[in-house]
């Protein structure tokens, strides 16, 4: 049996089997799953967009009323939630003694990590020796190397840093 509806087998053509599941029953609903209309057994029914609609309606203008304020409720609590998280704490990606707020890092140029490399690599010097002269964990000084200074959270003194000791341009002024 199909998964989805083909209008075939279990569709509209009088067939007594799930379209979702493939289960044979006599008590088939029809539901909206993801975009596409199926009868369904009433263990399928839950997936279906249209799930609560499946409940006797009244009939009544105030029943409308409040399942729109439930409705509009419900989508304000999540609204609020997205809002929350999206918000939340910076301490999780944020580095000990990192203030981005009093340390912003300035627009870099483009390709930025390619000038740090070169500079370093025709200084002679190694990544862990300009790591450790620029007081730097060699993973930060890395990951400015691969074009990840946003991602890593690397503050702009780094950058300025980086720029007197290799005399390369990364802001982009």
């Amino acid at each position: 049996m199909a998964k989805y509806s083909t209008n075939r087998g279990g569709g509209d053509s009088g067939g007594d089997s799930c379209e979702l599941c493939g289960r044979t029953t006599t008590k088939l609903r029809r539901a909206n799953v993801a975009g596409a209309n199926l009868l369904v057994c009433s263990d399928c029914a839950p997936h279906g967009e249209n799930r609560h609609t499946d409940k006797k309606r009244e009939g009544t203008q105030s029943t409308r009323d409040d399942s729109e304020r439930s409705r509009r409720k419900r989508a304000a609590q999540r609204t609020a939630k997205m809002y929350d998280s999206a918000k939340g704490s910076s301490k999780h990606w944020e580095e000990k003694g990192t203030n981005y707020e009093k340390d912003r890092l300035p627009y870099l140029v483009s390709g930025y990590g390619g000038i740090v490399e070169s500079a370093r690599q025709e200084e002679g010097l190694q990544l862990g020796e300009l790591a450790e002269e620029l007081e730097l964990k060699e993973k930060q000084l890395l990951a400015i190397e691969q074009g990840r200074a946003t991602r890593a959270n690397i503050g702009g003194s780094v950058i300025r840093a980086l720029e007197d000791r290799l005399d390369v341009s990364l802001v982009d002024e």
